[in-house]
């Protein structure tokens, strides 16, 4: 059932109600992106906001962009884990995430919580919601969108602290950038919603087998 067409309106606007319904989305967070997601998905419903809005949208091309989404997602964590973070000073090894290493019994759960609450909760969130609310507020000249990109992206390296310190703020301001810059230029989700779950997933592979710091050093020994 949609929203009538006066609630759907006040849902859209920024109104005392649109914004704490966005401000009890943005908390919600706290719960995991996938309880986000589902309300972002109920906002969606009784606002009237298509899903076509939220960036979902079939691609012209699925299997290439399945493709091609993988093979950035992978390319992109070697880069970051090989060049940029070690130029910014970051441990070879991500403590947070260490106990994974050669702990085949908690392979599933994480690699479920990346793929549901990371690749499509966060995305769902940080790169069609706030695409979309940021767009109502701002317009859509070119100058707005690259301010959203930045907004989305500095927010997505915020949400990355409580975790995982300045390391990860600073890992996740650039695949922000990365996720942000394309969901800005395909205006459609699930391109980077593959480079995200590929991303994280070539990140816990490096984890699980003792690699990372072997591939931190390899151009910075």
């Amino acid at each position: 059932m949609t929203g009538s067409p006066d609630t759907a309106q006040r849902l859209r606007q920024f109104g005392p109600l649109g914004v704490v319904v966005m401000l009890a989305i943005f908390a919600s967070s706290v719960l995991g992106f996938t309880v986000t997601a589902i309300l972002v998905f109920v906002w969606a419903r009784h606002s009237n906001t298509p899903l076509l809005a939220l960036g979902f949208k079939t691609p012209a091309h699925p299997a290439a962009t399945f493709i091609a989404g993988v093979a950035l997602g992978v390319t992109l964590k070697l880069g970051l884990k090989s060049i940029a973070m070690p130029l910014l000073g970051a441990p070879a090894v991500n403590q947070t995430y260490h106990y994974v290493t050669g702990n085949a019994a908690a392979l599933p759960l994480l690699i479920g919580t990346v793929l549901i609450s990371a690749a499509f909760g966060e995305e769902v969130f940080f790169r069609g919601y706030l695409f979309e609310r940021l767009g109502a507020l701002l317009g859509a000249s070119r100058a707005a969108l690259f301010a959203t990109v930045l907004v989305t992206s500095g927010l997505f390296a915020l949400a990355h602290y409580q975790d995982q310190g300045l390391p990860g703020v600073e890992q996740a301001s650039m695949t922000g950038l990365v996720l942000g810059g394309i969901y800005a230029w395909k205006k459609e989700i699930w391109l980077p919603m593959i480079v995200h779950a590929a991303y994280d997933l070539a990140a816990i592979l490096l984890i699980y087998m003792g690699w990372e710091e072997a591939v931190a050093r390899l151009l910075f020994p």
